[in-house]
């Protein structure tokens, strides 16, 4: 998604069982290979995962305040 991806939209390369058609590509973007999941972004179930997730797009977006950019 060469615009970036905004939040709570379906990355067009996750196939249909949900895993990264880039995975083992040169393609993949750098974003994707240094984000380390952890239990706190997952959360117990899909919705905690996408409302952390959403928080993370949102307070990380390049014309966010700078006191914002907290997680």
């Amino acid at each position: 998604m060469p615009e970036g991806k905004p939040a709570g939209v379906r990355c067009v390369q996750l196939t249909e069982d949900n895993l990264c058609a880039l995975y083992d590509s040169p393609e993949r973007p750098l974003v994707c290979t240094w984000l380390r999941p952890n239990e706190e972004m997952c959360g117990q179930t899909r919705e905690e995962a996408l409302a952390y997730l959403t928080a993370l797009e949102i307070a990380t977006k390049p014309d966010a305040a700078p006191g914002r950019r907290r997680v």
